[in-house]
């Protein structure tokens, strides 16, 4: 008893937690995708020699209009998934109703390679055929192989976007900073400083949920920011030389 209480104790004082690991792989493909989208777009501007306020308005540019696209692409892909899921499980309903017996035998011969034999697999198939919905429900993960996505569209589009946003203005931090007051600094090192943190908490975070080396995790996505960002440095650069030729 001392366990179960423990347990549903633990279970309530970390229900959003919960909630949130549950939309943990678009938070983390929401931040990623910003933080390397937006610091591509600083990184190949200072690699073209744009001015900073130019790199802010192209930046909250692609922050919002990418963020945006990305958010919507999450939620329709989401729907989507579902309504595939609630029109093939119709279909099962409908030949359960019409074609019950070849039905039946297709229970029999999914346990039948399971191990079941005999006269434990028909007290098996019985106790499935008995319920129509338990039925639909072994059709759809047996058969099939589909599994019914209960997390909202709009609740994974949402995650996604913020994400994008609140992390993918981490390389603008220190470009707004100068245009509202300026700096006597390095920007693009102060931005690339930042986004590098960025992405170890992304890495750490993705680690800790799933129980995983925190820090491994933490230095591939590091290596994965990195990498983007020499390649849009210069992405820019080379562009900006070749302009300069004409």
């Amino acid at each position: 008893m001392k366990d179960i209480t423990e347990i549903e104790v633990h279970g309530t004082s970390n229900s959003f937690l919960e909630r949130f690991q549950r939309y943990l792989g678009e938070f983390v493909y929401g931040g990623i995708d910003g933080s390397v989208t937006t610091f591509a777009v600083v990184a190949g501007a200072v690699g073209a020699g744009l001015d900073s306020y130019v790199i802010v308005i192209l930046g909250f540019a692609n922050l919002f209009a990418d963020g945006f696209a990305m958010s919507i692409g999450a939620y329709l892909a989401a729907k989507s998934d579902k309504d595939n899921y609630h029109k093939h499980k119709q279909i099962e309903y409908w030949e359960i109703e019409n074609l019950p017996e070849k039905e039946k035998d297709e229970i029999r011969e999914i346990y039948s390679a399971k191990g079941f034999e005999g006269a434990l697999l028909e007290q098996v198939v019985e106790v499935i055929v008995s319920d129509k919905d338990r039925w639909v429900d072994v059709m759809m993960k047996e058969e099939l192989e589909m599994i019914e996505e209960t997390r909202s569209p709009f609740t994974i589009g949402l995650v996604t976007f913020i994400s994008f946003v609140v992390l993918g203005f981490v390389p603008l931090l220190i470009y707004v900073a100068d245009f509202i007051v300026e700096l006597n600094v390095n920007l693009l090192a102060w931005s690339s400083s930042l986004t590098l943190f960025s992405f170890g908490f992304i890495g750490y975070l993705k680690g800790a949920f799933n129980q995983k080396n925190k820090f491994a995790s933490s230095f591939f996505t590091v290596l994965l920011g990195m990498t983007a960002a020499f390649v849009a440095y210069f992405v820019g650069d080379v562009i900006e030389h070749l302009l300069s030729l004409d």
